[in-house]
């Protein structure tokens, strides 16, 4: 019964610590099968290269329609005279 203490109180960092290490490792495990390589540290990577600024352009407002209204009569007169 000793080890099952020793293993209760192993965890002294608390269970969300003790979780995140192990699927750390394992995820370590998985990256070394797979062949990926660490990433260089952030301080020895160059700067990346700044963009290039764009010019804005500006959207044209739309265009007015030259399209005569017409009065609902004349309009349906018109469309009974075509048929």
């Amino acid at each position: 019964m000793a080890k099952k203490k020793e293993a209760q109180e192993e965890p002294a960092e608390g269970v969300l610590a003790a979780a995140a290490k192990k699927v750390g490792k394992a995820a370590g495990k998985v990256a070394a099968a797979v062949g990926v390589t660490p990433e260089a540290p952030a301080e020895a990577a160059a700067p990346p290269a700044p963009k290039p600024q764009t010019k804005s352009v500006k959207v044209p407002k739309l265009e007015k329609k030259n399209k005569s209204r017409l009065p609902r009569k004349v309009k349906k007169a018109q469309q009974k005279a075509s048929r």
